[in-house]
């Protein structure tokens, strides 16, 4: 036999069990970054790391070490490269204007427009892209090799800026080497310049002086100097920025070193053009 099923008794008429609560909703998922809008999102970052490093280099204290170190790895990859390589920019310049010049029956300003096309344009042109080349390059791989480590993550833990700890001694090494090799760069390119048109194009060293005095003004190498600061500040910033954003491990650090290269680039001609018509606006030709 089966045992009676219990009975419950009955409870009071409002007594109802109680209904479930209904699911919460979920929240709407946000929206996704468009990709077309990435261009502008790096830019924005470049340029807020750019800002970091402006005030951070004021901060203290300052990393006199790692600014010597970098300044002397930076030098010692640029100088022999810088002069070697200012040797032909200053011929083909001076061989170019020597052979237009003859044929507009204007030899004697060969000398001028030749020395000042490589002090104002060739010379920080060159820095910049050795700069970017040798020590852009290196300063990338090191960041990026730091960061897929996660040292700069430790860095943070600790109470350490990384911007100020490393990317300001770069940027500020950069900045200096660029300089200096600009004047070095100019000397040797100008002393290029006139062996080729005075020994191949058979140009009197008088009427080579004589030119480059009638036609050069002492701001032509305040703006060539400007330029190579803005070009190392440049090519520290950029090195630095794809350094500190790889993608993908160790391979990302090779593709943010030749992204970094490449932007360097674009920037600097880019930079170029800007600066070069500010000058001619608002510093008249001498004689004029």
């Amino acid at each position: 036999m089966t045992a009676p099923m219990p009975v419950i008794p009955p409870g009071p008429p409002g007594d109802r069990p109680p209904t479930p609560a209904p699911a919460p909703k979920k929240a709407p998922e946000a929206p996704r970054p468009s990709k077309a809008l990435a261009p502008l999102r790096e830019t924005g970052r470049l340029f807020a790391l750019a800002g970091t490093v402006c005030r951070e280099t004021f901060r203290r204290p300052f990393q006199v070490r790692e600014f010597i170190e970098q300044f002397w790895f930076v030098a010692s990859v640029t100088i022999l490269p810088a002069a070697l390589v200012s040797i032909p920019f200053g011929a083909v310049i001076a061989l170019q204007v020597g052979s237009l010049t003859q044929q507009l029956g204007a030899q004697s300003f060969t000398g001028g427009a030749s020395v000042l096309a490589v002090i104002q344009q060739a010379s920080p042109i060159i820095v910049a892209l050795l700069v970017s080349g040798a020590a852009g390059s290196a300063i990338c791989a090191d960041l990026g090799s730091r960061k897929i480590r996660e040292e700069l993550d430790a860095m943070e833990v600790m109470g350490v800026s990384p911007v100020q700890r490393l990317v300001v001694p770069r940027v500020l090494a950069t900045m200096l080497v660029a300089v200096l090799l600009n004047g070095l760069v100019s000397v040797v390119g100008t002393l290029g310049g006139y062996f080729f048109n005075v020994i191949m194009q058979d140009g009197t060293p008088g009427a080579y002086l004589s030119s480059f005095s009638a036609l050069a003004q002492l701001p032509d190498l305040y703006v060539s100097e400007i330029k190579a600061l803005i070009f190392g500040f440049i090519a520290g910033i950029v090195a630095a920025y794809r350094g500190l954003n790889p993608r993908g491990g160790p391979k990302g650090v090779g593709d943010a070193v030749n992204q970094s290269v490449v932007i360097t680039f674009m920037l600097l001609f880019f930079v170029n053009m800007v600066l070069t018509a500010i000058y001619l606006q608002i510093v008249p030709a001498k004689g004029s």
